[in-house]
């Protein structure tokens, strides 16, 4: 009698939150310890996180935790599979490119309409481009530069057609569109109706749309009964925020949430004996080791390879990141373009090190200064002087006796950018999951200019290979193009690339269906209970 009353209760609920919102136009709260009342389907997903959101407005979010709420409401024209970096269409069918690169033609899906039941057209889709890039919102958006740069214009034939002229040939654009920051169509009604509250009030094409954020980082979202996809098979979802990490496990084991992110190594024993699931997600990033190469002693390429073989990048990774990172194979994460068949980096071999060394001049060995940050990043959860003191040790077995100087991170890139030292401890987070995105940025010599080339690498044949990738939309051609350029960089051997991170996210045995992208974003339309 009580499962059925509270069936019944919840049922009521809903309908009268329902009611309110479509016919009354009155923005429901239902009290939390409604939604997770019920069993099976009826009960809502508690997803707990570890950081709000900042802005539920995809043109002015930056941060992660945004995203991963940003991601589940809205949607662009193209997007990621489940679990991948590969492009799948979405609000697109399908796309043309013209033969020169320069027109990408977007065909929509019809029928399509927003969380607010106006149509999604291509004047839709015309209008949130524009609005980001004629600076329409209340801030600057933090990627619209990086989405669309390359965009010259951006057109409505007709209702179900979108073409974007670009201003030079650019490959990776495909990606930008399937992000879930700037790249997002949303409603032109719902953003001429709320203005700058549109933040608080967004709405979306996605599968699941926005009810409420309440205060301590509640955020509730609803399926989209009208949803133009598979329909979501839970009622809704609620993020959390529980920034402890001991209490996020707490809450999953005592059944009062179903997801945790941000799991420990060392709790794994406990949750998998008790048979929670445990998702493992590579980082879209990379740690390594950087030469100056523009300056003695790292100028010689001989004394960069003698180091890169005094390195065992797996030992590293074992001591200070057990079941936090993946060794990397060089700077390509697991899963993007042309990683799979890219060549390896030099390999550990102390003695051709030491060789190496002494046929570079320095038998007795040589002094170098390498510099770090202090504190941890995402990449690198042991911290930039426990890193270097790792490689220092290493290095010092064949004959670099490291001297370390550390940095708080803002003032760490202004050491960097005025080259101080011989070798630094750095990383790089993507954006897109795209090997431009990693290649182009960190190796190609315009990079120098603006900081992200830190060692300063040049070679003319790398800048042709990757600008030539950066116009070639066949993908196939492309991972040819970049595993020709990685040959190039292995041999120069300006960085050394260490580790990705690795993402764990905890899950009931019960919870089926839950995918996190690539960048640690939930898909949760598919997610059900068994």
């Amino acid at each position: 009698m009580q499962k059925l009353y509270s069936r019944l209760l919840f049922g009521a609920a809903l309908l009268i939150s329902l009611w309110l919102f479509y016919i009354q136009g009155i923005q429901p709260v239902i009290p939390v310890s409604w939604l997770q009342w019920g069993e099976g389907e009826s009960r809502y997903l508690v997803y707990l996180r570890t950081a709000d959101a900042v802005t539920l407005d995809p043109a002015r979010a930056a941060d992660h935790a945004s995203a991963q709420v940003l991601a589940n409401i809205f949607e662009g024209l193209v997007r990621f599979k489940p679990g991948t970096t590969e492009i799948e269409p979405c609000l697109a069918k399908s796309w043309d490119i013209s033969p020169d690169g320069l027109q990408w033609t977007f065909h929509l899906r019809p029928g399509v309409t927003f969380q607010d039941g106006t149509p999604c057209n291509a004047g839709a889709v015309k209008y949130s481009v524009e609005r980001l890039l004629s600076e329409q919102v209340p801030a600057p958006s933090p990627y619209a530069t990086f989405v669309f740069g390359p965009v010259k214009s951006v057109d409505a034939p007709d209702n179900l057609t979108v073409r974007f002229t670009l201003r030079y040939p650019y490959a990776p654009f495909l990606h930008n569109l399937a992000m879930p920051l700037a790249a997002p169509v949303v409603s032109p009604a719902a953003v001429k109706k709320y203005g700058p509250a549109f933040a608080v009030h967004p709405v979306g094409t996605g599968p699941l749309m926005f009810q409420s954020w309440q205060p301590g980082g509640e955020i509730i979202l609803t399926a989209n009964p009208s949803y133009w996809g598979p329909k979501p098979s839970l009622p809704g979802v609620i993020f959390r925020v529980v920034a402890d990490r001991a209490e996020r496990l707490k809450e999953l084991q005592n059944g009062r949430a179903d997801v945790a992110e941000d799991v420990s190594p060392a709790d794994l024993p406990a949750l998998t004996g008790r048979g929670f699931q445990i998702l493992r997600t590579t980082g879209l990033d990379i740690s390594y080791l950087g030469f100056f190469t523009n300056k003695a002693p790292f100028s010689d390429p001989r004394l960069r390879e003698a180091a890169c073989r005094a390195i065992d990048a797996a030992a590293i990774t074992a001591a200070l990141f057990p079941g936090q990172a993946v060794t990397a194979t060089g700077p390509l994460p697991p899963g993007v373009l042309g990683q799979a068949n890219s060549p390896a980096q030099y390999s550990f071999d102390l003695a051709k090190a030491r060789q190496d060394l002494a046929g570079a001049g320095y038998p007795d060995g040589i002094n170098i200064t390498m510099i770090t940050y202090s504190g941890s990043r995402l990449y690198n959860p042991a911290g930039g002087e426990k890193l270097a003191g790792a490689l220092a040790g290493q290095l010092e077995r064949a004959g670099f006796h490291c001297r370390i100087k550390a940095y708080p991170w803002e003032e760490y890139k202004k050491a960097l950018y005025r080259e101080e030292g011989d070798a630094f401890v750095y990383g790089w987070t993507g954006d897109n999951g795209d090997p431009d995105n990693f290649l182009y940025a960190l190796l190609a010599s315009p990079q120098i200019s603006c900081g992200l080339n830190a060692s300063h690498y040049r070679n003319r044949e790398v800048d042709t290979l990757l600008l030539t990738a950066q116009r070639t939309a066949d993908p196939v051609l492309r991972a040819k193009i970049y595993h020709d350029a990685l040959q190039q960089i292995v041999r120069d051997a300006p960085l050394y690339f260490l580790n990705h991170s690795l993402l764990l996210t905890a899950a009931g045995r019960h919870i089926q269906g839950l995918v996190i992208q690539p960048g640690d974003i939930p898909v949760l339309s598919a997610v059900h209970r068994k």
